[in-house]
């Protein structure tokens, strides 16, 4: 892909895993927020989360998430029947990669995760 503002500082960061406990709103909260600070990344307002509660597709169930950044943002994106995860870091300043996967790892007990840099 054709890089279209090299002068703008990118980075940009999937994560997809399986996890195996049960998730609230508050875990859902506490991840975004916790996932910033441990990557030194500065949040500048509370996590906006939503729950459809059995709108839509029972497999579909679970929770759409974001928290706004001084350099960008955070979704997680959690299917609480699947038991599966997909987050998108997208910054303006760079941070660990890995330390974003150890901590995701450990925060949410993954069985399987995988990652994509983009």
């Amino acid at each position: 892909m054709e890089d279209l503002a090299p002068q703008i500082v990118r980075q940009r960061l999937l994560i997809e895993a399986t996890y195996d406990k049960d998730l609230s709103e508050s875990d859902v909260r506490n991840y975004l927020l916790q996932v910033a600070s441990t990557l030194e990344l500065r949040v500048y307002g509370e996590p906006i989360i939503h729950s459809p509660s059995g709108e839509g597709k029972d497999e579909n169930q679970g929770f759409d998430a974001f928290v706004p950044l001084i350099d960008s943002g955070i979704a997680l994106y959690i299917w609480t029947n699947q038991k599966f995860l997909s987050c998108v870091l997208y910054t303006c300043k760079q941070f660990s990669v890995d330390d974003a996967l150890e901590f995701t790892k450990q925060y949410f007990n993954t069985s399987k995760l995988v990652h994509r840099e983009f």
